[in-house]
């Protein structure tokens, strides 16, 4: 029953390693959602997004989550009509951040969602096997 606890726990830890990495990404887009170019018709902050991928931990046998790619998104920059903006092409037009805040905020909420139920899982995983020597000891 240890082995199947300290499993439990391996895969949670690494289910935290990587929403404790989705939040740091989201927060990154949040933080740039309203960066422009520095330059005339360049483009802006391209919000990031984050793949994960289940593989084999060999050392335990135990399947784990791991971050598997940061890349950008490749939807097209909105674009808005502001002359007078340093980073206006010549046209007048201005390319904003392909980053919906809405969107990030949800997934803000979903990776926290996520990593609190890990955290639980390995309270409850450290709680049982504190139970488990307990039992074994006798008390």
């Amino acid at each position: 029953m240890a082995d199947e606890l300290k499993a439990a726990i391996l895969s949670s830890t690494s289910g935290l390693r990587a929403q404790s990495t989705r939040i740091r990404i989201v927060s990154e887009n949040l933080a740039n959602a309203s960066a422009t170019s520095s330059v005339p018709g360049g483009n802006p902050y391209a919000r990031k997004t984050i793949s994960f991928a289940q593989e084999l931990d060999r050392a335990s046998g135990v399947s784990v989550v791991r971050t598997s790619a940061i890349g950008r998104d490749q939807a097209p920059f909105p674009a808005q009509h502001n002359p007078g903006h340093p980073a206006a092409d010549a046209a007048g037009y201005v390319k904003l951040s392909n980053v919906n805040p809405l969107v990030e905020l949800s997934d803000m909420r979903e990776a926290h969602r996520s990593y609190e139920a890990n955290l639980q899982v390995v309270r409850q995983a450290r709680e049982m096997m504190g139970d488990l020597i307990d039992l074994l000891k006798g008390r």
